[in-house]
């Protein structure tokens, strides 16, 4: 379905990436997996992805917060793959805190990474994908972007952002045949949300369950695949946000 095709997996060393990373593989889609500190983790993601299902993949170490550092290694996955056709956008990090206490640089360093990373990819692989008339980006955003969560100012903050990215993005894109979706995941089980269990927020999931990251690839697969869907929000989070 996605053979001749390559794609770029931001924070897919482990968790929802590695899983994103495993599904667009078995889809038949190369892939190019870019982590920010796992080199180990990362590696055995792309050779579960070459020897599972046949495909090339490699690893690329880069700080999406980076502009300069996204910009070489776009530059270096051009020259190794030839091109992009399909972008996630999955780099995440949390540094939760009450409001009154929360310090400057925690909600800095979570809009940077997960906002202003998103932007650094469109901004640095969508040239590939406007040459070639033909792209898509799925940025994974979250309920707490559509929700709310208390703690989490820096970090809903930055989840809601990228539904107004993706949303601007879709539009300005779709004449170049691009199409840009969001994911909104809600509990999935990653080391993230390691000690949730017995978070609140469970008892108002319908589904009664936590998710996992096979749920949330599942969504990105369609999302790849779905020729006429764009600007859309697709919430895996088991009724949470409905």
């Amino acid at each position: 379905m996605l053979k001749g095709k390559t794609a770029v997996i931001t924070g897919g060393s482990r968790g929802i990436g590695a899983a994103i990373a495993r599904k667009l593989a078995s889809l038949g889609a190369d892939i190019a997996v870019i982590y920010a500190g796992n080199t180990a983790a990362a590696e055995q993601v792309c050779d579960t992805c070459r020897t599972q299902y046949g495909v090339h993949a490699a690893a690329y170490r880069c700080d999406v917060a980076d502009f300069a550092a996204v910009k070489e290694t776009a530059a270096q996955i051009r020259a190794e793959f030839g091109g992009v056709q399909i972008l996630v956008n999955n780099a995440g990090i949390t540094r939760d805190g009450l409001l009154p206490m929360m310090r400057e640089e925690d909600y800095d360093a979570v809009l940077d990474t997960n906002l202003k990373g998103a932007f650094h990819t469109i901004r640095q692989f969508s040239g590939m994908m406007i040459r070639a008339r033909e792209g898509a980006i799925v940025n994974i955003s979250s309920v707490s972007g559509i929700l709310g969560n208390a703690g989490q100012c820096n970090y809903a903050a930055s989840k809601a952002g990228l539904i107004g990215l993706t949303k601007s993005v879709a539009r300005e894109l779709a004449p170049k045949g691009i199409r840009c979706n969001a994911v909104a995941p809600g509990f999935i089980e990653t080391d993230m949300t390691a000690g949730a269990a017995e978070h609140p927020m469970l008892r108002q999931i319908p589904l009664g369950k936590m998710g996992s990251p096979e749920d949330v690839a599942d969504a990105v697969a369609f999302l790849v695949t779905a020729k006429y869907v764009t600007g859309e929000v697709l919430r895996v989070d088991g009724g949470l946000a409905m």
